[in-house]
This record gives C-alpha cells, structure tokens and sequence, in this order.
C-alpha cells in the first residue's frame, strides 16, 4: 500500500471514530474534541493524518475549529431515526429551517397552555432553567442542555404530555449549535448571541408566570422567530 493511501485510509479510520463518539454524546456539543496531541497518542497516527481527518469532520458540519482555542463538537444529525420511528432530525440547514417552523406552531401552544397550567412548582422550575442557561456561559454543551432544559419545562407546565413526547422524541439536538455559540464575549462572560437568547426565554417564562395566554404564545414564537433569523443570518441558532 502507498504511503498516500496508507494516510487516507488512517485519515477515515480516525473521522469514523470521532464521528461515532460525537453522535453517541461521548463527545458532547460544544466539548472541545481531544487534542492533536491526544489523537496521536490514541490512534498512532501522524499530525497530518489528524488535521485531515478535523477537516473533513468540518466539511460535515460536524466539527468547527477555533483558532488558538482547539477544534469543537457541533450538534450531529443522528442517523437512526427514520428506521427506528423517533423524529427525524436536522440534517442540513433547510431542516433546521422546518424544524424551527414545526417548532414555532407546537411551542407556542405548549406556552400558551403553560400560561393557563403552570404551578407555583412549574415556575420554580423554569426558573431554575434560566438561572442555570446564565451560569453555563459560554460553555456550549451546558448551555445547550439548559436550553433544551428550558424549553422542556415549558411543555411540561402545558399539562399535555404530548408536547412533552414531542420534545423528548427530538433531544436536545432539537437546539442548533452553530460555530457562533462557541465564540466568546470579549469580556469573557456570555455572549450576545446567548444573552439575546436568555432575554427571550425570560419573556417567554414571564408572561406564563403572568397567566397571560396570548402573550406567552407571542413570546415563544417571537423567539423561534428570531432563532430562524439568525439561522438565516449565520449557520444556525
């Protein structure tokens, strides 16, 4: 075998290895993938042979590399849920888009029937949602568990549990990790883009402690709204 080929074929044994650890969870969005260093050790394999294999992991959308800071895991599409009968989840950014749309129409009734249900206990516990979205910062794999953390507990204030199935059949994978949730504020604290999604979820938290149907409603939609905006805008919200 060709040193050319040998290479490839290193190159696509260490991508399938990194593939399946970031579609199992064992590397978790936002969780920094192992160092160059670590691969080598791990795998025996060459530098190259490493920054090959992160290049086409980036290439899948799968993996995105920040200079200085090291190469990141991003939500990963899983492949098994169309034969197994689970939701189907976003592979590209057009099924993000319908995601985002599907999500847009369920959320906003779960909201709106939380305004009407929720308890003393069920405010207690979004709030706790928001308190621990503002403490993850800008560690994305936190921060993406607490948004979906949030967004769970708004469906189950709805007392429907089919909101609930719903949202549990999609995971948190339901929640975009795009390169621009990884990047941090200049103070270091948490970034615009989080803090505008914080400010969202307040207002949505807000008007179901308000009793007030129409505008949770309003507010839920108004922040998948804007989540399909900055989709739009960038690679993802």
């Amino acid at each position: 075998m060709s040193i050319k080929r040998m290479k490839q074929t290193l190159a696509v044994s260490l991508v399938d290895s990194l593939r399946r650890r970031i579609v199992d969870g064992t590397i978790p969005s936002g969780e920094k993938l192992p160092s160059e260093s670590a691969l080598i050790g791990e795998f025996g394999v060459s530098r190259t042979v490493v920054r090959e294999a992160v290049s086409r992991l980036q290439a899948e959308g799968l993996v995105y590399t920040r200079r200085g800071s090291g190469s990141f895991a991003l939500t990963p599409p899983s492949p098994d849920e169309d034969s197994t009968g689970g939701m189907r989840r976003p592979r590209t950014r057009a099924e993000r888009h319908a995601l985002l749309s599907f999500r847009a129409g369920v959320e906003s009734e779960a909201a709106a029937l939380a305004a009407g249900n929720a308890t003393p206990a069920m405010i207690a516990a979004l709030d706790s949602t928001l308190e621990a979205f503002d403490a993850a910062g800008n560690h994305a794999a936190t921060a993406v568990s607490c948004d979906f953390a949030f967004h769970r507990a708004v469906a189950e204030a709805s007392g429907n549990f089919y909101f609930v199935d719903a949202l549990l059949s999609l995971g948190p994978a339901m929640i975009a990790m795009p390169p621009e949730r990884l990047e941090p504020a200049d103070d270091g604290g948490q970034s615009e883009r989080l803090q505008r999604v914080a400010a969202e979820h307040r207002a949505v938290r807000n008007a179901i402690a308000a009793g007030d149907s129409l505008t949770a409603a309003a507010a839920m939609r108004l922040h998948l709204v804007n989540s399909r905006s900055r989709l739009g805008q960038e690679s993802g919200s």
